[in-house]
């Protein structure tokens, strides 16, 4: 508790630290209220989320054995890891019977949990955090700071001097130019890395799907390009079904990045087939299931922080984390718990014990803005006091983290408050006695609250107060977010809405793609006209494109390959729907149609019939071809990052243009 104590005063006094932290604390929390505008229906989407999730941890064993069977049956090679040690080795095993040199990693918490990283480093293999905000945090021997944004704590000048002495680039505080660096750095990585790794967002047991969030496009690099991809999951991050999945999907990037959806969602169902420039054979597909502690926490008082869909909101809510960031929440041994904030000081005394990290607890002022801000509405606050009287995983002495004066004077308040009309005088008589002296009082400084504080004057008790209100209603702690929730839907809603080709132009373009309506005659030639501008003479495309004649293309000098080549400035493919309201092309792998093309040029084309438009993403998920594919990615845009000073910077490691040629086919076929 002692070093807790001081990391926090040293987080306090850093004022670098603190401008990062608010910044982040107010982009992130203006922008969930903007995107939760969209779905005027999120509270009951909020309370079918947290249902859905208490029936799965209520019922894990049954859908981890559907989920597993069927991953199986997908063509994945299934592990169960008791421990994290005993995933490490694993994870080292695999690597070692490939004799793998490189690993390319996505962002991956249970990695960070178990301590990959170093257990790979020390056997000589080298791992790669290739997630902007992780990469930058692993060149400085760090751990993250936030669940979503790892390097929340850096400003850019401290980026700028890091790649200047790691990259050996001229010194510069320019954001797009440390992201291109990064780009051309880690580009390498994933052509030449042995195996890719990631964690997974979802398990959907009715189909063994793995969804897997994210931004940037390196957790589709590591997941599609290296001969070898390990999936490490937490048993608990189960769904039952695609419909699920859709409601969740619905909830995590709106809660943590303020997106409608993410730029990447991929739906991994098993193996994509032989790429002749970087596979010769069948991918290899490895799934991790990690308990680690998690079936203790099960059947513990803190069950239901095994609900967390790691969105980090309660991070971005929580007026401590503010303050102090990721770094301060330190176990006994002055190790930084694995997992930082509200959600944290839950999570890590759950999985590695009350002893070593049940004093994070006391770093809340329960205020309840954790709960308020969850989109599975956890019980945050219920179970943080549950730790600070010693009830977790396992019992410990009550008052974790408390000095025993405020051990004593809560035993005794606890005591005096069990006799109603005893409290009730003892409220009144300390009033009359403080209240001249009320200014003066201070709470002792042994209780490690009474630097700054006055001591708090007793109330009027709780009966009489209650027959003044006795006629009014109590208004919920979320009020404010819920007026500007209600205010932003009711400037989204139209009357009349839009068709859906204006609907999906409207979103695609927000998110800085871009539409070109065509006709079916038109098409060959304005994607020509298209590519002649930007002096490209060489594609990657796929083996059919609807309403596409590629010969066309090739009689115009236009040069189609069907392989991918890092090389190629642009690729072209389908979309199998685009999703109207979020501006969102679905795209399946399958036969002659790599999901390369639509992932390593800078410039993605997609071509796609009005027809193919649909409302929503429900509808999506539903499509068998969704549910027959190896591989299908819900592509939102361009890829982008904002993980230096939450600064958007479009294009990471996916394309850095999207580009969709909208053919009217309304008069054809």
């Amino acid at each position: 508790m002692t070093l807790f104590k001081e990391k926090i005063r040293e987080k306090i006094g850093d004022n670098a630290l603190q401008a990062a932290l608010d910044g982040n604390a107010e982009k992130r929390v203006k922008g969930r209220i903007a995107a939760f505008g969209s779905i005027p229906d999120w509270r009951d989407r909020r309370q079918k989320a947290h249902a859905v999730r208490a029936d799965v941890i209520e019922h894990l064993d049954h859908y981890l054995d559907q989920f597993i069977a069927k991953v199986k049956e997908n063509g994945f090679v299934v592990h169960r890891a008791a421990t994290g040690e005993e995933a490490a080795r694993i994870i080292l095993d695999l690597a070692r019977e490939r004799d793998a040199k490189l690993v390319a990693k996505s962002k991956s918490m249970a990695s960070e949990e178990i301590s990959l990283n170093h257990i790979l480093e020390a056997a000589g293999i080298r791992a790669v955090e290739t997630d902007l905000g992780e990469y930058i945090v692993q060149l400085r021997g760090e751990r993250p700071s936030h669940i979503i944004t790892p390097a929340v704590h850096l400003r850019r000048h401290e980026v700028g001097q890091l790649f200047t002495e790691k990259l050996g680039i001229p010194y510069t505080e320019d954001i797009p130019t440390l992201t291109t660096t990064a780009r051309a750095v880690l580009r390498e990585i994933f052509i030449t890395a042995d195996i890719g790794f990631s964690g997974v967002n979802f398990g959907v047991a009715e189909t063994g799907t793995l969804a897997i969030v994210t931004n940037e496009g390196n957790g589709r690099m590591c997941t599609t390009l290296p001969p070898v991809h390990i999936a490490l999951m937490g048993m608990e991050r189960l769904v039952p079904t695609l419909d699920d999945l859709a409601l969740f999907l619905s909830l995590l990037p709106r809660s943590a990045t303020g997106q409608k959806l993410s730029v990447y969602t991929q739906l991994i169902h098993g193996p994509e087939e032989p790429d002749s420039f970087f596979r010769s054979k069948r991918q290899e597909k490895h799934l991790i299931i990690l308990d680690n502690g998690r079936s203790k926490m099960r059947a513990s008082p803190l069950r239901e922080a095994l609900y967390c869909i790691r969105c980090g909101s309660c991070l971005n809510a929580c007026p401590i984390f503010r303050e102090i960031g990721g770094h301060a929440y330190l176990g006994v041994d002055g190790s930084i718990a694995p997992y930082p904030g509200p959600i944290g000081s839950v999570v890590s005394p759950g999985l590695f014990g009350l002893e070593q990290f049940g004093h994070l607890a006391q770093a809340s002022t329960l205020c309840g803005a954790c709960k308020n801000a969850c989109p599975v509405d956890i019980d945050l606050p219920g179970m943080l006091s549950r730790i600070r009287a010693g009830i977790g995983s396992e019992q410990t002495a009550e008052g974790i983290g408390m000095p025993t004066p405020v051990k004593l004077g809560l035993r005794g308040f606890r005591w005096a408050a069990s006799f109603p009309r005893l409290f009730g005088t003892g409220q009144r008589i300390l009033g009359w006695l403080t209240t001249p002296f009320s200014s003066y009082i201070r709470i002792p400084a042994i209780t490690g609250w009474g630097y700054s504080k006055d001591f708090p004057r007793p109330v009027k008790p709780f009966r009489a107060r209650w027959k003044d209100i006795e006629n009014t209603t109590s208004t919920q702690p979320d009020i404010f977010l819920k007026i500007e929730i209600t205010k932003a839907a009711e400037q989204v809603v139209d009357i009349s809405p839009p068709k859906l080709a204006e609907q999906f132009t409207t979103e695609l373009t927000l998110l800085g793609g871009q539409v070109h309506p065509v006709t079916a005659n038109e098409l060959a030639s304005g994607l020509v006209e298209f590519l002649k501008s930007r002096g490209i003479d060489r594609v990657q495309s796929w083996d059919e494109i609807p309403r596409l004649s590629l010969d066309r293309l090739v009689e115009s000098g236009i040069r189609v390959e069907r392989i991918a080549d890092p090389l190629i400035k642009a690729g072209i493919t389908s979309g199998l729907v685009a999703i109207a309201d979020t501006g969102t092309l679905v795209i399946a792998a399958g036969k002659g149609q790599p999901l390369t093309a639509s992932l390593l040029a800078e410039i993605h084309i997609a071509v796609l019939p009005v027809s193919k438009l649909i409302s929503s993403l429900p509808k999506a998920l539903q499509l068998p071809e969704v549910r027959k594919s190896p591989s299908t990615v819900l592509v939102t845009g361009p890829s982008r990052t904002a993980d230096i000073e939450m600064t958007l910077t479009i294009g990471v490691h996916g394309p850095k243009e999207l580009h969709v040629f909208l053919v009217d086919d309304s008069q054809t076929g």
